[in-house]
């Protein structure tokens, strides 16, 4: 088979590193949007799995038919959006389930329709680069902040992976893991108390729908999840230099959030951090190798999704510091790229420079966060900066 001659030990890393930074980042998001809604542990778990199971699929089916690295993740912003507004409005489960369905109703349709890859086609690469490394640039920045907690961790995993860029940087990622997870060991970090056996058992959810829902939940959650996870997950595409189909593969994560959305999966979209691990040069020199790796992460979230409270407690089980760690060193190379590519043209160099500082200062208005309003504020000043000087004509 085609894909295990392309698979090797890095890009099988990278799957895995994507996983950890997906999972162990925000996971705990995830549980607090859950209990929002009074969910029993039974229907926490069953949330993992149908989340798991959802990423796994969109992730490695089209990965293995399109032959390119697509990465689906699951809505973090719209995780914090439920988590707020589920406790600040009483809201049951089933009306969560309910909001559940219209968001994926909505993605399917945004989806169908084309009109989401029609906005983003419009949008200069200069701007779409700045944003995705305006959304990188922030755990690059937690990789060296979290020295204030782990010095002896971060300055350990800085050497090894400089060390290892020049000796052998394809497995420089790989070291950099091993040497990270060999220092929390060895200092007693790893809390294998988190670990328990546990299988993952589907719970139904019989879906309400009320206006209030609509307004609070449905809404909020498709919004915050085609402006924060969507737009920055085809930035980091069109960055990587893949040319992918944006609509089919949105209203593949449409379809599949209305098919798991009374199991507990809120919304499935495109992502842009894991995304960015996969499809850099550390995951396989080779770009038409690199879906391998979106394929071994797509697995790896469907293990998540089966074995339940296992999988999440292993990669719970490891510091957080090692996290934001080999997240912010694993990104260097896309980060980097994305600078480059935003500012080597001095016509949309400013206005790229003011998406990637917006996007970067984390800010959220109106709920909506700081990606989405990096790129108004690039295009306005793109737009101010450009319109009308094509219809100016040379000076003699």
């Amino acid at each position: 088979m085609r894909f295990f001659r392309d698979l090797s030990l890095s890009a099988a890393t990278a799957g895995f590193v994507a996983v950890l930074v997906g999972f162990t980042s925000s996971v705990a998001i995830v549980f607090q949007a859950a209990q929002a809604f009074n969910a029993t542990p039974a229907q926490i778990t069953s949330w993992m799995w149908a989340l798991g199971l959802g990423m796994g699929l969109c992730s490695a089916i089209p990965s293995l038919i399109l032959r390119q690295p697509v990465m689906v993740a699951w809505s973090t912003p719209g995780a914090a959006v439920l988590a707020s507004a589920g406790l600040a409005g009483g809201f049951t489960m089933a009306e969560a389930i309910g909001a559940f369905l219209i968001c994926g109703a909505l993605i399917t349709l945004a989806g169908a329709t084309g009109w989401f890859e029609r906005v983003m086609n419009r949008i200069p690469m200069a701007i779409a680069s700045a944003l995705l490394a305006g959304v990188l640039a922030r755990f690059g920045l937690q990789a060296f902040g979290a020295a204030q907690t782990a010095l002896a961790l971060v300055v350990l995993m800085l050497l090894v992976y400089l060390v290892s860029r020049r000796l052998a940087p394809r497995y420089a990622v790989v070291f950099t893991l091993l040497a990270g997870v060999a220092q929390v060991v060895a200092a007693g970090r790893f809390n294998a108390g988190a670990l328990t056996l546990e299988w993952a058992v589907p719970v139904f959810t019989a879906p309400s729908f009320s206006v209030a829902a609509l307004t609070s939940l449905a809404l909020p959650l498709f919004i915050v999840t085609m402006a924060s996870q969507n737009l920055p997950g085809v930035a980091a595409i069109r960055a990587a230099g893949y040319d992918m189909p944006i609509s089919r593969i949105l209203t593949v994560t449409g379809v599949a959030t209305l098919l798991l959305a009374p199991f507990g999966a809120f919304a499935l979209n495109l992502s842009a951090i894991t995304a960015a691990i996969c499809m850099g040069p550390e995951a396989h020199p080779d770009r038409e190798k690199r879906y391998t790796a979106a394929v071994v992460c797509g697995a790896l979230y469907m293990a998540i999704g089966l074995v339940g409270a296992l999988v999440t407690g292993l990669l719970i089980a490891f510091p957080r510091e090692l996290v934001m760690g080999i997240a912010g060193i694993a990104l260097l190379g896309s980060i980097g790229g994305g600078l480059h590519a935003a500012l080597k043209d001095e016509q949309h160099r400013e206005a790229a420079l003011i998406t990637f500082l917006v996007t970067l200062s984390g800010v959220a208005i109106a709920g909506i966060g700081s990606a989405f309003w990096g790129v108004v504020a690039g295009a306005v000043a793109l737009f101010v900066q450009q319109y009308g000087l094509a219809k100016t004509p040379p000076r003699p």
